[in-house]
């Protein structure tokens, strides 16, 4: 039961980034670029704090590269949702994440089996139904620059697969991408718009959302299969989309529900079978000769 609430709690964190992020550029709270960088510099803040209280040191851990795709994937998160639904957005979000991951697992010869490839060309069908122009589909602009976050977001996915402390490895990286936010930041300055509610609502995204629930998701993630950790994810966007319905006001429309139904089903499908490995021949046994 505690992994089962805390899954849960990681996941509605994870939806909730999407729903503080809109609310707050919906509003005109705050401009995107400061949001992003208060974003991660909080979480770099409350992620250092809980390391150092398991005596770790953030700067032993973490790269550079890593650093730089998770303030891209900030970036480019923030600027998307000047304009995108908060459910389409983790939609879009979400299957390009997965798109990634799963493109980078071919590139190095992982193999899926039949049902995994109808799953992804499910996933792929969905996003185009998302995209397609119409009443209801987004804004092309803002739906590229989601799509560019979630080939940032699974670019640090894949830099962090090797990580020996996780938890570490995050605030590390977090800790680094902030003097690549302020480099943005400093570049528009002119765009500043910050008000006190826009600056409660991004550092609420940062330390909380972000910063303590990469916390209890790496806390719980030792405890789930990687099948069942994968597919738990699918419920981000769904969650988000529910949010933005109940919360914000967005409308759920026949667009969004057959998309998301596409694209969760298709990579539910891809990530809940084993991965195939190319195969290779087995060496002959070697024979025994005996004196």
């Amino acid at each position: 039961m505690r992994v089962v609430l805390l899954t849960l709690l990681s996941m509605l964190a994870f939806a909730a980034n999407s729903l503080l992020c809109r609310l707050a550029l919906k509003s005109e709270l705050i401009d995107p670029t400061s949001f992003a960088a208060i974003r991660l510099a909080s979480g770099a803040a409350m992620l250092v704090v809980v390391v150092r209280v398991r005596r770790v040191s953030p700067v032993a851990h973490g790269t550079w590269a890593a650093a730089f795709w998770l303030f891209a994937y900030a970036a480019a998160f923030s600027w998307a949702y000047a304009r995108l639904p908060a459910g389409v957005g983790a939609l879009l979000l979400f299957g390009a994440v997965q798109a990634t991951m799963i493109g980078a697992g071919l590139w190095r010869g992982e193999r899926l089996a039949l049902a995994q490839w109808f799953g992804l060309l499910l996933a792929m069908g969905g996003l185009v139904v998302l995209l397609l122009p119409g009443w209801s589909a987004p804004p092309p602009g803002s739906a590229m620059l989601m799509l560019a976050a979630g080939v940032g977001w699974g670019a640090y996915s894949l830099h962090g697969r090797g990580a020996r402390d996780a938890g570490a490895a995050t605030a590390g990286n977090f800790l680094r991408s902030v003097p690549f936010a302020l480099l943005l930041v400093a570049a528009s300055a002119s765009q500043w718009s910050i008000t006190p509610s826009g600056l409660a609502l991004a550092l609420c995204s940062g330390a909380i959302t972000s910063g303590l629930g990469y916390i209890v998701w790496y806390t719980v993630l030792p405890h789930l299969r990687a099948s069942a950790a994968a597919t738990v994810q699918l419920s981000v966007p769904l969650l988000a989309a529910l949010g933005g319905t109940l919360l914000l006001g967005e409308d759920w429309t026949q667009r969004l529900g057959w998309a998301a139904l596409a694209i969760t089903g298709g990579i539910a499908m891809v990530v809940a079978m084993p991965q195939r490995v190319p195969s290779v021949k087995a060496a002959a046994p070697a024979r025994t000769f005996r004196k």
